[in-house]
């Protein structure tokens, strides 16, 4: 079980987090393309003209903005600081539980993304068939100019394994 001044140093550093608000935009690396949107239709099985034609598959908001091979989460992004507050708590172990996006809009080639992240919330601790944890949302929201194409609520449980000591 959790001691308490564990509990309110994380619900602490979570108010902390959730106060500071989206992170600064960070830019693709690149602009939506038709050589990576081939790559996932390949690996996706799927054959849709229309993704042949120009057109992104929404559900690849978040392939143009990952870190890539090497690439580090910048100082201020909330999800991984919220991660390594509660690693340093004993809350070693990571599983993705669920994820919930929205899409406005089919992207384009040649559109160019930026993102932010906040933390939405961390709940807990809540003992589960992993262990005791906590669950931690962040929301990713994308853009084209001004306008929002794409969110998602991404939510991790970050917990003690069953039997760990």
């Amino acid at each position: 079980m959790t001691h308490p001044l564990s509990h309110e140093r994380i619900m602490a550093e979570a108010e902390r987090i959730k106060a500071l608000g989206e992170t600064a935009e960070r830019e693709a690396r690149d602009p939506v393309n038709q050589p990576t949107i081939n790559n996932w239709l390949e690996a996706m099985g799927n054959d849709n003209a229309r993704f042949r034609a120009g057109a992104a598959p929404p559900s690849m908001a978040q392939v143009w903005t990952m870190y890539g091979q090497g690439g580090k989460p910048s100082e201020d992004d909330p999800l991984h600081g919220m991660m390594e507050v509660l690693t340093a708590e004993g809350f070693t172990a990571v599983l993705g539980t669920n994820c919930e996006q929205t899409y406005e809009r089919y992207l384009k080639v040649g559109e160019q993304l930026r993102v932010t992240t906040a933390l939405e919330s961390v709940v807990g601790p809540k003992q589960t068939a992993m262990g005791e944890g906590y669950f931690v949302t962040s929301r990713n929201t994308w853009y084209v100019a001004d306008e929002v194409v794409a969110t998602m609520l991404f939510r991790v449980l970050k917990f003690i394994p069953k039997g760990a000591k």
